[in-house]
This record gives C-alpha cells, structure tokens and sequence, in this order.
C-alpha cells in the first residue's frame, strides 16, 4: 500500500506549483489541466472558465510525491489537521528551506534546538499548508 498526500488548492495550484519549484526544488511528474481530461468534468462540479486550472498533478519533492490540484476551484483552500514535514540531512539545509517556504507566509514555531533535533520549526507557507522542517540526527 502507499499512501500518499494530495492537496486541493482550490483555484491556484499552478501559482503553487510554482513556489514549491523555487522553495523546494519540486520537479512536476505530471500535469494536466481541465481542458485535457478525456472526460468532461460532471455538470456543475467546477465553475464555467476553469478549463485552464488543474485537475491533477503530480510533484517530486525530495524523495516523496505530492498530488495536487485546484480541487473544485471554489474559493479559499483550507489545510487543517494534518501538515508536512521536511527532513534534511544539516542546519544550513533546514534554515535555507524554512526560509523559503516561509517567505509570505506565517512562521508558528521558529527554528531552534529541541531535544530530538539542532533544528525543528514550523510553518503555514502563502497556501496555508502546515509544514514542519526537522534535521534529521542518526
């Protein structure tokens, strides 16, 4: 089984997509627009005009894969209960990516020292999403 986390950006995966190429280095696997499905999407579950927004994609971030899309295209996308984390093998690496997913966004827990880590903090990047930057020790 794999288990993996997709996020709906409700109108502005694209603009996402983009940020997480430049904070993260994100690499798109996979995408394809409204527009491109084989299938119209069901009468009245995506507003008239968002045949340009995304219906699904795909992005390698380090090791992992993320889907994504503009979900239902309907407005503010909400993040709740559940956040990502990013583990990094070195300091510099962890204050370099918190920075970047930070930039817009909100800083919920600076980056310091605690006793699992020389550097843990946590984050609601410009979207929303929760993302918490650990260094991983051995």
């Amino acid at each position: 089984m794999l288990v993996q986390t997709y996020l709906s950006f409700e109108g502005r995966c694209e603009e996402a997509i983009e940020f997480y190429r430049r904070a993260v280095g994100a690499e798109v696997l996979m995408l394809m627009r409204f527009k491109e499905s084989p299938e119209p999407a069901p009468e009245g579950t995506v507003p008239p005009g968002s045949e340009n927004k995304v219906l699904h994609a795909a992005l390698k971030i380090g090791e992992t894969t993320v889907l994504a899309s503009d979900g239902r295209c309907v407005g503010k996308a909400e993040f709740k209960g559940f956040g990502l984390t990013a583990s990094v093998k070195d300091i510099a690496e962890a204050d370099k990516v918190f920075a970047a997913l930070s930039d817009g966004g909100q800083v919920t827990m600076p980056l310091a020292k605690t006793f699992w880590s020389p550097r843990f903090g946590m984050l609601l990047d410009r979207f929303g999403v929760c993302w918490m930057v650990n260094v991983v020790t051995e």
